[in-house]
């Protein structure tokens, strides 16, 4: 599956709390929040479980990641659904590899933005 630049993909996940859990064991990540639920029964999702939204690209299409860039807005909360939409910026295939560069930004439910940022890599 080839891209080209200016293609945009997007996709969603409605974060649970057993992936908050899960995250949590595999990454270490105890902060209370992600422990303990807020007054209305939420937990707080881990930074870095969000940001697998935009590494999912990576997944689909195998980059290898050589640069990720995060920028983080506001909490995500157990039950939220979050959306990515990311614009492929640079896509140019070389001898061995086709470069890959993309920017992202992400917003939960109600609209808001919570994360955004950029990655670029290589696709051997």
């Amino acid at each position: 599956m080839s891209l080209l630049v200016g293609d945009k993909i997007s996709f969603e996940r409605t974060f649970t709390t057993k992936d908050v859990e899960l995250f949590t064991k595999v990454s270490g990540d105890e902060g209370i929040h992600h422990l303990v639920p807020d007054e209305q029964g939420r937990l707080v999702v881990q930074g870095l479980l969000t940001a697998t939204l935009p590494t999912k690209i990576g997944g689909d299409y195998s980059v290898l990641a050589r640069h990720m860039d995060f920028e983080f807005f506001r909490p995500v909360f157990t039950g939220d659904t979050i959306k990515c939409e990311a614009v492929i910026e640079q896509f140019e295939k070389q001898k061995k590899r086709t470069r890959i560069t993309a920017a992202f930004l992400c917003h939960n439910q109600h609209g808001k933005e919570v994360l955004k940022g950029s990655f670029s890599g290589v696709i051997l």
